[in-house]
């Protein structure tokens, strides 16, 4: 059976497994995300996110696959189960708003701060685009901070800052150079000087709305 994500062994056979995966520059982070609860309990749903040597840094435990009305909030955790950050539908929003709220010590009843607003870019349901506004003092037009292009449910997609560069792209893994895995497996590769806490809020927030 095919590896989900690389064991800890030896560096050059880390290495050829990433090379199997999306292109990566300099100092870019490869991730494997398992779109399945650490839990494994029948009937959960969630998130498994490995680093580059196969170790659980993210996670999202447990949470209902109903109406997004319904959902209430989800909670991205590290890999010891530690709350990072919490995210949270907006009731009968037209785009499908979401909003994400960082704790201040990274505990659950610690106080929350809010961080960013994420929505489809349009109200068409077909829409598999994304754009993310960051809670800041500045005046003007809404004018997004990151947005989404390609398809998310295909596992071809990137995620892009204001100035169009990319910050964090997704891709189907491979296994080897000839089997592709299904698509609850993928590849994401996470740009330098980017807060991946905030990708990877992203990209759960993204498995809802696209």
């Amino acid at each position: 059976m095919s590896r989900i994500h690389p064991t800890v062994v030896g560096r050059s056979n880390i290495e050829e497994e990433e090379e199997q995966q999306l292109p990566t520059s300099t100092g870019a982070s490869v991730w494997t995300v398992w779109k399945k609860s650490s839990m494994a309990f029948h009937g959960t749903d969630g998130f498994s996110i490995y680093d580059g040597k196969g170790k659980l840094a993210f996670r999202v435990e447990n949470y209902s696959r109903k109406h997004k009305c319904f959902a209430g909030e989800l909670l991205l955790m590290d890999g010891a189960g530690k709350a990072i950050m919490a995210l949270k539908p907006q009731i009968l929003s037209m785009h499908d708003r979401w909003s994400g709220f960082r704790f201040e010590d990274g505990a659950e009843t610690s106080t929350k701060s809010h961080v960013f607003s994420m929505r489809r870019r349009s109200i068409l349901q077909g829409c598999d685009e994304a754009e993310v506004f960051m809670e800041t003092a500045k005046g003007g037009p809404a004018v997004p901070d990151f947005r989404t292009e390609g398809c998310f449910r295909r596992r071809n997609c990137k995620i892009l800052n204001e100035d169009g560069r990319e910050v964090a792209r997704m891709g189907r893994k491979k296994a080897n150079k000839s089997i592709t895995l299904g698509d609850d497996v993928f590849s994401l590769v996470v740009q330098p000087n980017t807060d991946v806490e905030l990708v990877m809020a992203f990209l759960v927030i993204m498995d809802r709305i696209c």
